[in-house]
């Protein structure tokens, strides 16, 4: 009984975490591109620069994939640059006030290349971390500030707004929505991830 107990356990543990990849991998099509026909991928952003780039980030909205919570809240991510070049990557979300969270890691696809094109991996569960997940992150768009991020992938099935903020002006949403658009995803199932006005603690 208790090996049962264990079980289904680990198996929610799973399904809780499985989300978290990917805020932003959430470039996670698990082999089904096959099944896309697209005439271009999204454009990326040139340049990135990392460090600027780490830091959290709030998600202010997303496309529904089976792998995300309805109800998830607060959803952000925190970037930490390493010597090394890669990002530690720390995702949370807030689900009827109970934390969830993964930790992993993101790196550029092809070092030599200056498109925004990275790689993300995470292990799960995160209290037994034995089961890899690799997903791609695209960053598509990033104003000049570094302030604002709509992160995809290549099959255009996950979409990511981001603000270093975890409220943005309507014009200024409606704009990156917009963006989005143009990059040929479709919109209409974009759900707003809803922030508190005070985000929890650090």
């Amino acid at each position: 009984m208790e090996g049962v107990k264990g079980l289904f356990l680990l198996v929610s543990l799973l399904s809780s975490s499985m989300f978290m990849c990917v805020l932003c991998s959430r470039g996670l099509n698990f082999g089904l591109d096959s099944f896309y026909q697209l005439d271009s991928e999204p454009t990326v952003v040139k340049g990135l620069d990392l460090k600027r780039y780490a830091g959290r980030w709030y998600e202010i909205a997303s496309l529904p994939t089976f792998f995300l919570p309805k109800e998830g809240e607060d959803t952000r991510a925190t970037y930490t640059l390493k010597e090394d070049g890669t990002l530690d990557v720390l995702n949370e979300s807030w689900v009827k006030g109970k934390r969830i969270f993964i930790k992993g890691n993101a790196y550029k696809a092809d070092p030599k290349s200056d498109e925004a094109k990275l790689k993300l991996k995470f292990f799960v569960p995160p209290f037994f971390p034995i089961f890899p997940l690799d997903g791609d992150y695209w960053v598509l768009y990033l104003d000049a500030d570094y302030q604002y991020a709509i992160v995809g992938e290549p099959s255009r099935t996950s979409l990511f707004i981001l603000s270093r903020q975890s409220h943005i002006d309507d014009k200024i949403y409606n704009q990156l929505v917009q963006k989005a658009v143009d990059e040929g995803y479709d919109v209409s199932k974009l759900r707003k991830t809803p922030q508190s006005n005070t985000p929890p603690p650090q």
